[in-house]
């Protein structure tokens, strides 16, 4: 029977998801089969197993930290938000139907059903589970309904720490608050408390550490500090705290942040090399040294508003500079898009215009498959790379057909002058080739005596960092934080383990 402890936190983005990785990884490098779960999970941050089943990203990036494959039996429950008061639902990888939050939930017994017999799947495989809860855990009205947080605790009867983000401030009062409103059965699991992003000398907080005790009996298990990592972002709050600190001659690469924008981590790669700067439709573009226009949940809801707030035409007006549109951009940018009822709205709307290309949205399908396509596309980009192959995953509706060159055999298109280009590939800059080609490209045009930030995938030294954090890289560098600022003896002893020979954490 596997073993679980369930991390649940006081708010979103209190750092639940990255805690479970680390658990993950620790649990890897002991030698012990250990698996993510999270049981419903809200994020327009997705990603594409190998049998093609669409799972939250934070999922994925956790079966990372723990070298095992994703599944869908780890998020068997993905909500993605149209923004209309609706989600689209996924259950076991696949789309079920857009629901209201009241049809959900009219239907919940269900998807209880499907909760208990992911947990069943991952018991067979794995002798450790972490779970993650969603949100804040006491959301007291939704209780009863609660799937990822409460159903959850009570159905595994686990030990539970509960996660708080000293980031944003009233630490103390949101993990004595969210202790105090649990229902007394979940309260008696907790079994510690851990204080997130902190940014200074912990030791100023022991006096807070000793009354928390006092009043909750509940021990904190240790602070962990603010860490600058290489490990994709879950969801758009993480959009808020994106604070590059890049020298001068960094490029600047404009990614349009669309109402609906999904998969945003698609560009996080980039964050070390180049400035990204998250442009609002209703902000002045700039002249930037590239554009990116990403995906989206709802692609017609959103090329309007770009048309609506003026960011069209902003990006109509620019000359020469390198365009990439992804999966939704890259619907936005053809001549035309035809829809049939799918995206909520019927009849035809114009593109932007800067492919030539026509997408049809004519049936309520989604293609969802990891792909492996050579680099087939012209221009002083991709011409660097042709006959090399690129790797990614697709996550889409409606089918695009493009008289302009393929970019990536038979996916995506490229304009004439090379500079502009679409393409369905999600994680396409996880690819290194491709990232060099592209951030090669702009520092060569940005500074022609090869003065500034290195070249290629070479030096990286030279290359503009992000200097806000502790800068670290990785799920090793994540764990090895964890296990140094945590009491790990409480958290072994939590699974029934024994610490580690040689192994110290914080006590």
């Amino acid at each position: 029977m596997a073993r679980f402890i369930v991390v649940l936190g006081t708010t979103s983005h209190s750092g639940k998801s990255t805690l479970v990785a680390a658990l993950c990884r620790l649990l890897s490098d002991r030698g012990c089969r250990v698996a993510p779960f999270k049981s419903q999970n809200m994020s327009l941050n997705s990603w594409v197993t190998k049998n093609g089943s669409e799972i939250g990203i934070a999922q994925a990036v956790q079966a990372r930290a723990a070298r095992t494959e994703p599944t869908e039996f780890m998020n068997p429950i993905l909500l993605k938000p149209k923004g209309d008061r609706t989600s689209q639902v996924i259950v076991l990888g696949k789309p079920l139907a857009d629901k209201s939050a009241e049809e959900y939930y009219r239907d919940i017994e269900g998807l209880k059903e499907v909760v208990d017999s992911a947990v069943r799947e991952l018991e067979r495989e794995y002798d450790y589970i972490i779970v993650e809860g969603a949100g804040g855990a006491a959301e007291i009205n939704l209780f009863e309904r609660d799937l990822a947080n409460i159903y959850v605790a009570r159905l595994l009867q686990s030990p539970i720490i509960l996660v708080g983000d000293i980031e944003r401030g009233g630490v103390f009062a949101s993990l004595y608050g969210t202790l105090q409103l649990l229902p007394p059965d979940i309260r008696s699991l907790v079994r510690g408390m851990v204080i997130n992003k902190f940014r200074g000398d912990p030791a100023i907080l022991g006096p807070g550490l000793n009354s928390l005790y006092e009043l909750t009996g509940v021990p904190v298990l240790g602070v962990l500090p603010y860490l600058d990592l290489d490990i994709p972002s879950e969801d758009s709050v993480s959009l808020g705290d994106k604070k590059a600190r890049l020298s001068s001659e960094a490029v600047e690469i404009a990614v349009i942040r669309l109402p609906r924008i999904s998969n945003f981590t698609d560009f996080e790669p980039l964050e070390r090399r180049a400035y990204i700067r998250y442009v609002d439709l209703d902000e002045p573009l700039g002249h930037p040294d590239a554009v990116i226009i990403p995906g989206t949940k709802n692609t017609v809801s959103d090329l309007m508003e770009m048309k609506r707030k003026g960011m069209a035409d902003q990006i109509k007006s620019l000359t020469g500079t390198p365009i990439l549109g992804i999966c939704g951009g890259y619907q936005m940018m053809g001549r035309e898009i035809i829809d049939c009822g799918v995206e909520d709205t019927e009849g035809r709307l114009c593109g932007l215009g800067l492919l030539n290309a026509t997408t049809r949205f004519d049936r309520y399908e989604k293609r969802t498959a990891q792909v492996n396509k050579p680099v087939t596309g012209n221009g002083p980009i991709l011409e660097r790379l042709r006959g090399q192959e690129v790797t990614g995953y697709e996550i889409h509706t409606g089918q695009t057909d493009s008289l302009d060159p393929a970019a990536f055999g038979d996916d995506g298109a490229v304009a004439e002058n090379g500079l502009v280009m679409g393409t369905y590939l999600h994680g396409i800059f996880d690819n290194q080739n491709f990232r060099d080609a592209f951030l090669d490209f702009l520092y060569e045009r940005k500074n022609p005596a090869g003065r500034g930030p290195a070249l290629g995938a070479g030096r990286a030294e030279e290359r503009p960092l992000r200097a806000e954090g502790q800068r670290g890289s990785g799920y090793s560098e994540l764990a090895e934080a964890v296990r140094s600022h945590l009491d790990m003896e409480k958290i072994w002893g939590m699974l029934n383990l024994e610490m580690p020979k040689g192994e110290e954490g914080a006590k």
